[in-house]
């Protein structure tokens, strides 16, 4: 057999192919740490969002079950509701790395109120709060510290009338 011999137009397009291998290497090597990147911020963001709703969902619940008839007067009882009202979320949002805070603050008519209107009690604020920080936290590469910088927060106020049971305001 024979073999055929191109002219000089196949071999300058030979030696055009022959220029261009491995471009795509140099281009992925470009990419591939955006790529990754971009996938972190997709990954943490939709983490986020989920335990966002699943808090929104959870908290009202857990504030009407915790903060109505409490368990006393004054300061201590504020602040036993608001640890069982924490202890609650916590095992509600199990499975996601969050803290979570919770504070009580009363409104008017309260206690220390001298009208007649204090014995009925004041409404109280529960101000849930859950911070989130992204994945990868903190890690370290070749003695150099990477990671999220910032935390995520989400807050929802859920007030209360803790003298009638189902009552959100």
């Amino acid at each position: 057999m024979r073999r055929m011999s191109g002219g000089p137009a196949c071999r300058q397009i030979a030696a055009a192919c022959r220029d261009e291998r491995a471009q795509a290497t140099v281009e992925m090597a470009v990419v591939a740490p955006v790529l990754i990147v971009l996938a972190l911020i997709v990954y943490n963001l939709m983490v986020f969002v989920a335990a966002t709703a699943r808090f929104d969902r959870a908290a009202p619940d857990i504030v009407l079950a915790c903060g109505v008839a409490p368990s006393g007067e004054g300061e201590e009882g504020s602040a036993g509701d608001a640890a069982e009202v924490r202890e609650r979320l916590e095992e509600a949002m199990a499975g996601y790395e969050l803290e979570i805070e919770v504070g009580v603050s009363e409104g008017e008519g309260g206690a220390n109120d001298d009208s007649l209107l204090a014995l009925a009690g004041a409404l109280r604020t529960y101000t849930c709060t859950m911070s989130y920080r992204p994945w990868p936290s903190g890690f370290s590469v070749a003695g150099v510290e990477m990671g999220a910088p910032a935390r995520l927060r989400h807050e929802r106020a859920v007030t209360i009338d803790p003298w009638r049971p189902g009552v959100v305001l």
